[in-house]
């Protein structure tokens, strides 16, 4: 390889680098689940490179149908441009009631949500946010719960 051919390929490899092409992809949420059964202790994160974290472990590979229902639950959970903000970017918390079995606290860039498995009035966000976070942890990370 010529020296001109050599510099302009480091030229290119150096604007990727710059440009972040191959870095890590952003987080679309994280979940933090805690309760009073065994196994309900988690910390989670999705990332919008259709990757999951479980419990600061490894990055470990999401299907395609789990990743777009992340990107929606964290658009949900923020809310859209020119509309009305979603439970996150209004850090909303909804208390548990008797009897309640899972606490989760989830945080995205525009803010975070706490809830319970049992809350009133929680919007069905929530609920697919639960449904994904123990899919993920079984499915794809190996937890019993």
């Amino acid at each position: 390889m010529s020296t001109r051919a050599t510099a302009g390929a480091l030229a290119v490899v150096s604007l990727l680098v710059a440009a972040g092409c191959g870095g890590p992809s952003s987080d679309l949420f994280a979940v933090e689940r805690a309760g009073a059964v065994p196994g309900a202790r988690l910390t989670l994160v999705v990332d919008d490179g259709g990757f999951v974290r479980c419990n600061h472990g490894d990055r470990k590979e999401i299907s395609s149908k789990q990743l777009i229902d992340a990107r929606d639950i964290a658009r949900q959970l923020d809310g859209e441009p020119d509309k009305e903000p979603g439970p996150a970017k209004k850090n909303l918390r909804f208390p548990p009631r008797p009897g309640s079995i899972l606490r989760y606290d989830v945080r995205t860039e525009e803010g975070s949500v706490a809830f319970a498995d049992n809350s009133a009035h929680q919007p069905e966000v929530l609920f697919k946010l639960a449904e994904l976070t123990r899919d993920l942890a079984k499915q794809v990370c190996g937890l019993p719960r």
